[in-house]
């Protein structure tokens, strides 16, 4: 059986790590990269740089390469790869199955602003703060260009390039991040107000609370739409349970 994982993400790595260690013969698992990240955590199997060509790119390498069960672990904001996972599924008839973590909620203190674009995130700013905390990545920064009386703490894998705001710090990290770090951050770098997308799981989610805790507004960033008609999981054990259901049901009687 051939599971193909579009990844990149900590779940996506997380669940390549539990197949790894799963009893199931002739189980072989491929993971996919975008290759966005120049350094990126390798996960465990055969490992793939790149993209596909689209949906009908991505419908050949599955049928070309005999893909059994297709998971799409990409990050929740990668919308673009989510519908030509769903149109290459159907188009190669291959299972597939969505492993997208929660995005996160507001809890009693918060004070969020919600915003549809990065270029809407970018228009709440001049009424919120001056020194701004902006965690949505390298690859939106032109919807910041036009800032010039604001100043960033940007904080992203690699260095942005241009356009980006004239005023800026770069903070080069990768999660997953500590509470006592971004408490630490907000306070050394006063900062009054942080910018995110709502990418949900733990690794980053301590921000939030600093915020919170400092009484620092957040605008956060509405996740895209994603397909529909695609099964479901928000955890990398219940995707394991699926790769186990869809093994069962493919494997030779004597496979184990």
């Amino acid at each position: 059986m051939h599971v193909l994982i579009l990844g990149g993400t900590t779940e996506a790595r997380r669940l390549a790590e539990l197949l790894a260690a799963e009893p199931l013969p002739c189980l072989r698992v491929t993971n996919s990269l975008a290759g966005r990240v120049a350094a990126p955590r390798t996960p465990p199997g055969e490992v793939r740089v790149g993209g596909f060509g689209g949906a009908d790119g991505l419908a050949a390498w599955l049928r070309g390469h005999g893909v059994d069960l297709l998971i799409d672990a990409t990050h929740p904001f990668a919308g673009t790869i989510s519908f030509n996972a769903a149109r290459a599924a159907t188009t190669a008839r291959v299972p597939l199955l969505a492993l997208r973590r929660p995005g996160w909620l507001p809890v009693e203190g918060d004070v969020w602003h919600e915003a549809g674009s990065l270029t809407e995130a970018a228009g709440l700013l001049p009424v919120l703060g001056r020194r701004v905390f902006l965690t949505t990545g390298r690859m939106g920064l032109a919807a910041f260009a036009g800032l010039d009386d604001l100043w960033f703490l940007v904080r992203s894998v690699d260095a942005p390039g241009a356009p980006h705001p004239p005023r800026m710090e770069v903070l080069l990290d990768r999660g997953p991040f500590t509470l006592d770090g971004e408490r630490e951050l907000l306070r050394r770098h006063r900062i009054d107000v942080v910018v995110t997308k709502d990418s949900g799981g733990a690794a980053t989610a301590p921000k939030l609370t600093a915020a919170r805790e400092a009484g620092v507004p957040v605008v956060v960033v509405r996740r895209p739409p994603a397909p529909g008609g695609v099964a479901v999981v928000a955890e990398p054990r219940q995707a394991v349970q699926r790769v186990r259901e869809a093994y069962a049901r493919c494997a030779p009687p004597d496979a184990g």
